[in-house]
């Protein structure tokens, strides 16, 4: 029955969108001064309230004459008549408000005629997408009503139903997350990162695209960080869309779980950047307190050269020095050194090269993350940590803008083809030979 309704309510609201649509007449609305002259005393959003109000009374009146003429007329051959009104709600700055919800039946099957203008302004989607928002601003469940509540008889406003509609928000956008198609976006590099999140792993694909976007592509949770939950990953975006046979550059913080999923999907079309960062921190784990701000300064002026062979005779000097020092540092420094350069060696230009060359575009996420769940006191089972993540993380990628350096985008673009032109050219000598 419900669900039955509930279409009922969707067709009635298309039926009146189509109408506005083709309908000349405006709603005009009749404000006693008086009346205005009190509610700006009070403040000038009571005002603007109030009027609101009114004016959702007035086009569900507009819709009512439509259907079964004015209240002076007595149409003959009308298919409706008016029939009484009844208590009702329409949704308003995240609320609740009572309204006077006027009825009509049809002549025709003696059934009730559903307004679709009350549908349209009892959306429950109106109030999701509202909770929605305020939360990710920081608003909590517990004070939502004291915060948000303006109308002297708005209702709704309740922890537990706060929180109901925060869930059905939520979920939605995780669907929106986990379904949105991919096929159409040019992904240029993929970040791929992962970070431990209440006692959880979370995975996240960030995705750039030739313009500079950034954009969230998919998310996992798992008990450790491996192969397995990454594939995973990677085969969703690769049935939504994503083509890992183009050359691309992928961002990664140095996890062997990460490097084999992106080798077994990507193969040669993969260029792969070490986060630079992750190293230079990395090696510095192995130092004394005394030692470690000189060989940082030495690691990020190495990678700050604009040749991919000067910087990394800036490394392999380090090495042979740290060799004789601490031989567990300079292992560290030398495992996976060549894709720490791979951004050299792809000659991209310096600005965007600083952006590419470390995970700090999606820590800001992770950032985000942590901000906004701090919220939750318990967590639970089922899709808790998931709804609530998606939600941070698309909120976050709602306030990103363009990387740094985005106009050099097109560089990198003709290098990887270059580079993977050359890759496929070597690969065919070799079989040849």
């Amino acid at each position: 029955m419900k669900k039955q309704y509930q279409i009922t309510q969707r067709r009635a609201a298309e039926q009146f969108a189509a109408w506005a649509k083709t309908n000349e007449v405006p709603v005009q609305l009749t404000i006693p001064t008086v009346g205005i002259a009190e509610l700006t005393q009070q403040s000038l959003g009571s005002l603007l309230r109030t009027v609101g109000k009114m004016f959702i009374e007035s086009v569900m009146e507009s819709e009512v004459e439509q259907l079964a003429g004015k209240r002076s007329e007595r149409l003959v051959g009308r298919g409706a008549y008016r029939w009484g009104s009844e208590e009702g709600f329409c949704i308003v700055d995240g609320q609740k408000v009572p309204i006077d919800r006027p009825r009509v039946r049809s002549r025709q099957n003696d059934r009730e005629i559903p307004l679709g203008s009350y549908a349209l302004f009892q959306k429950a989607s109106l109030l999701e997408e509202t909770v929605w928002h305020k939360v990710m601003y920081g608003l909590t469940m517990r004070s939502y009503k004291e915060v948000v509540e303006q109308f002297a008889q708005a209702y709704g406003l309740e922890k537990s139903t706060t929180s109901e509609h925060f869930v059905e928000a939520s979920r939605r956008k995780l669907e929106q997350l986990m379904k949105r198609t991919l096929k159409d976006v040019p992904l240029t590099a993929m970040l791929v990162d992962g970070t431990i999140f209440k006692g959880q792993h979370l995975i996240v694909a960030l995705g750039i695209d030739r313009l500079g976007n950034k954009i969230v592509l998919g998310l996992r949770q798992g008990a450790v960080e491996n192969a397995t939950v990454v594939q995973d990953l990677f085969g969703d975006l690769v049935e939504r869309g994503v083509d890992f046979n183009q050359p691309r550059l992928y961002l990664l913080d140095g996890s062997k779980a990460l490097r084999t999923a992106v080798i077994a999907y990507a193969g040669d079309a993969a260029f792969i950047q070490r986060c630079q960062v992750h190293k230079i921190r990395n090696v510095a784990e192995y130092l004394p307190e005394a030692k470690r701000h000189a060989v940082k300064f030495r690691m990020r002026a190495a990678y700050g050269m604009e040749e991919a062979a000067d910087a990394r005779n800036a490394l392999y000097k380090l090495h042979d020095e740290l060799s004789e020092e601490n031989p567990s540092a300079a292992a560290s420094l030398m495992e996976g050194l060549s894709e720490t350069l791979t951004l050299q060696e792809l000659r991209i230009t310096p600005r965007l090269r600083r952006t590419l060359s470390s995970t700090n575009a999606i820590e800001s996420g992770f950032s985000m993350v942590e901000k906004i769940c701090r919220q939750v006191k318990r967590w639970q089972g089922s899709d808790h940590r998931l709804r609530w993540v998606a939600s941070a993380i698309l909120f976050a990628e709602s306030k990103w803008n363009k990387i740094h350096g985005y106009r050099h985008m097109p560089v990198l673009v003709k290098a990887l083809e270059a580079a993977s032109r050359q890759r496929t050219g070597k690969a065919a000598a070799a079989v040849a030979a």
